[in-house]
């Protein structure tokens, strides 16, 4: 049995007509009928009946059908993660991560894998979590660095760190020697915060430390990055809660850092990624990047 038996009996199957199954196959019918009945022979079944020009699968012929078909998939899928592993070598890597996350690592990594693949082009794409994870469904991302839960079936997903809360407030406020004081100053002052739609996650920590301090927060201004968020607390136009990383990206901005003693709530930062993608570029990103946090 060869790989064109199986051909020509899927395409008898999908059509019901020989005719048309040798047309499409570009052979003339009697040579595709011989190659079916040696088929037949091998099996020792009868994969199709014909009355009155009329064809039709036996049930041994059904259940043949679906096993083609499933060689053929398993074929397709295999020439595409050869043809992966092949551009690993001189294609593109493609990574999502999110604006709170300290990038300087990042680029370390970045650096690091040129030397190890210099044909390599890295595309970086600063996004929200929410985005990232239906890049990397839909395969426009390659591996994303994001804050979890990731609710996907199809992500493989590994911790990087958990990253605490903390408040954020323009530098002329940052003292107070009590939590209670901290909270009194954040319950009458407006918040600055990522749109739900943006960070739905964010904005659930965001309301419970909250409540666990006593209050509801006052979101007056949205914005789509943290650096846009920090950047007006540092313009006094309003406090946040946000991850501890960004003090180690942001430090140079005027604004205090404020550890939440009595209320520890972390984020957790991830990476994700397809595990089928066999990219071998992919492959050392993640291990590096891993190691490395």
């Amino acid at each position: 049995m060869e790989l064109r038996h199986l051909l020509y009996f899927k395409t008898v199957a999908e059509q019901l007509h020989f005719r048309k199954a040798a047309s499409r196959l570009f052979i003339s019918q009697p040579p595709l009928s011989r190659q079916i009945k040696e088929l037949e022979n091998e099996l020792g079944v009868l994969l199709f009946t014909r009355k009155e020009r009329r064809v039709a699968l036996t049930d041994a012929g059904k259940y043949f059908k679906t096993e083609v078909d499933a060689i053929f998939a398993r074929l397709e899928e295999s020439k595409n993660i050869v043809q992966q592993i092949h551009n690993s070598e001189s294609g593109e890597l493609k990574i999502g991560y999110i604006s709170s996350v300290y990038q300087s690592y990042l680029a370390d990594v970045l650096i690091a894998m040129r030397d190890v693949y210099p044909y390599i082009k890295t595309n970086l794409f600063e996004i929200p979590t929410s985005a990232q994870i239906k890049g990397l469904e839909q395969g426009t991302l390659d591996v994303g660095i994001l804050r979890g839960p990731v609710h996907s079936s199809q992500l493989k997903v590994q911790t990087l760190f958990l990253d605490p809360f903390v408040v954020v407030v323009p530098a002329n406020k940052g003292k107070y020697k009590t939590q209670e004081k901290l909270a009194a100053l954040l319950k009458a002052s407006p918040f600055i915060f990522f749109s739900r739609d943006i960070a739905p996650h964010y904005n659930d920590k965001l309301i419970e430390i909250c409540a666990r301090m006593g209050f509801k927060p006052d979101i007056v201004h949205e914005a789509n990055n943290a650096h846009s968020i920090l950047q007006l607390v540092e313009a006094g136009l309003g406090v946040s809660i946000l991850p501890y990383s960004l003090k180690q990206q942001y430090g140079y901005l005027k604004v205090s850092f404020i550890e939440l003693k009595d209320t520890p709530v972390n984020t957790e930062v991830v990476l994700a990624y397809k595990q089928n993608n066999k990219k071998a570029a992919l492959k050392w990103f993640i291990d590096n990047y891993h190691q490395g946090k």
